[in-house]
């Protein structure tokens, strides 16, 4: 947050913040952007609501064909937009146009499917007539995060839109372009201009939007602590609300998994947008006989990961985010070692610009270290050995989290069975990393927060489920 600019030649005096976007990558200042007024916020967010009178009544087939126009505006767009992604928060620009195609593909996907997933359902009862009807809710309010700035938001965005609700975004600071890029894409697509459109808020003014009668939802993806604070709001203004929020994702290794492939998705998973990704591989638990070779694995896979200039070809590791979530996970890392991790990869600040930290592995991690107890939101794997598969489950299990985890076995039958009825998570995969995809619910349990996003649950998430019944 930059400093306050005040203005006086208004009655009454207000004061005008300023946020301001940050090149991780070289510490330069991108822009300066004044947040909106507490009168400018509330101006917008009716705006938004009278656009869901008339948005509402958009039939089907018009809403697909928009935001079919939408995902062919962001893949003709997809360089410039990726560029964007790389610039205010640092992802390697490879993932930033991967990102961008995932956005197009959630579009298309609700295009396709919303009108299905939505249609009334018949219930037969003594009535005459009895059906379950889906009916828009109205202004939904998205507060995201900066790790994924353009697919965070349009995983909400798609379904919500195509339910016939408009949209407030209110985005991390960091990433305010992207925010207003995402705006003007609605904007060019052809959607009503004040269908989706974006706060500049900090997070500490968000009560008085969540408040506001015209909001009816909220959904958040962040931290939970940010979660907490939403939900509290959200609660006391009786206003529905969905979180996806932080994870310590366990990946369990068995004696019986491929070595050589668990390890390279494994540090795949581990690396994807510098660890920056509440589903990325953070807790590694490895049954005993296998711990030795699948350590090795993972520090001969990590150690070739070069951390460098996002833009570069060769780079697979580009800046965390900010300077203090660098330092904060540093601290993690230092912390745990005092208390007895090893640290056999990286861990140290590397001099000059830019929030960089190396690939890292902490082996022998145990209870009560930070690498084993909170989430490691960066390029650093906690390496736990696990005595047999039953010790296995109770330390994936150990974690107030529960967003997503893996099992490593050749044994699919085995590993079925333990990813469906042990593993206390949203989502487990078997045999390969946990990964959001429109046609699957996504969310989690626990501190991992509640509700779900993609496929027909989450766009169900933000209507009216209604009984209609005729004697």
């Amino acid at each position: 947050m930059g400093k306050p600019t005040f203005f006086c030649n208004l009655t009454p005096c207000y004061i005008q913040f300023v946020m301001k976007s940050i090149n991780p990558t070289t510490d330069e200042v991108l822009r300066h952007y004044e947040e909106h007024t507490e009168k400018g916020a509330a101006a917008i967010v009716n705006a938004v609501d009278k656009s869901w009178h008339s948005w509402r009544q958009t039939n089907f087939p018009k809403r697909s064909e928009l935001m079919t126009g939408l995902a062919a505006l962001l893949r003709s767009n997809k360089d410039e937009l990726a560029r964007l992604i790389s610039m205010e928060m640092g992802k390697v620009i490879r993932e930033s146009a991967a990102e961008v195609e995932k956005c197009a593909w959630v579009c298309e996907y609700y295009a396709e499917h919303a009108e299905g997933f939505l249609m009334n359902e018949a219930v037969q009862t003594s009535y005459s007539e009895s059906y379950v009807s889906f009916r828009p809710l109205g202004v939904v309010l998205a507060v995201m995060p900066w790790n994924f700035p353009f697919w965070q938001v349009f995983r909400c965005a798609a379904p919500t839109l195509m339910a016939g609700n408009t949209m407030l975004l209110k985005h991390a600071s960091n990433v305010t372009g992207c925010s207003l890029a995402i705006e003007d894409l609605f904007r060019e697509a052809g959607f009503p201009d004040n269908a989706f459109r974006s706060l500049l808020l900090g997070g500490s003014r968000l009560e008085p939007v969540i408040a506001h009668p015209a909001v009816k939802a909220v959904t958040l993806t962040g931290s939970t602590p940010a979660g907490r604070s939403v939900a509290a709001a959200a609660g006391k203004n009786l206003k529905k609300c969905v979180l996806e929020l932080g994870g310590s994702d366990p990946y369990i290794i068995l004696e019986d998994a491929d070595q050589e492939e668990a390890a390279g998705l494994c540090a795949g998973s581990r690396l994807l947008n510098a660890g920056q990704s509440c589903i990325a591989a953070k807790r590694f638990i490895i049954a005993e006989p296998v711990y030795e070779e699948f350590c090795s694995r993972m520090r001969t896979n990590m150690s070739k990961a070069l951390a460098g200039d996002p833009f570069a070809e060769e780079t697979a590791i580009g800046p965390l985010a900010r300077k203090d979530l660098r330092d904060e996970l540093h601290g993690q890392v230092m912390q745990s070692v005092s208390m007895g991790a090893k640290l056999t990869l990286g861990g140290y600040v590397p001099e000059g610009r830019g929030s960089f930290y190396p690939a890292t592995i902490l082996e022998e991690v145990t209870p009560g270290m930070p690498a084993y107890e909170e989430e490691l939101f960066g390029p650093v794997a906690a390496m736990i050995r696990a005595r047999n598969e039953k010790d296995a489950i109770e330390i994936a299990n150990d974690t107030p989290f529960g967003l997503g985890a893996a099992i490593f076995t050749r044994d699919i039958t085995r590993g079925r069975i333990l990813a469906e009825e042990l593993v206390e998570a949203g989502s487990c995969f078997v045999n390969d990393f946990v990964k959001s995809d429109p046609r699957l619910p996504f969310g989690g349990i626990g501190e991992s927060g509640y509700g779900r996003e993609l496929s027909s649950f989450g766009i169900r998430e933000f209507v009216n489920i209604k009984t209609v019944v005729i004697k």
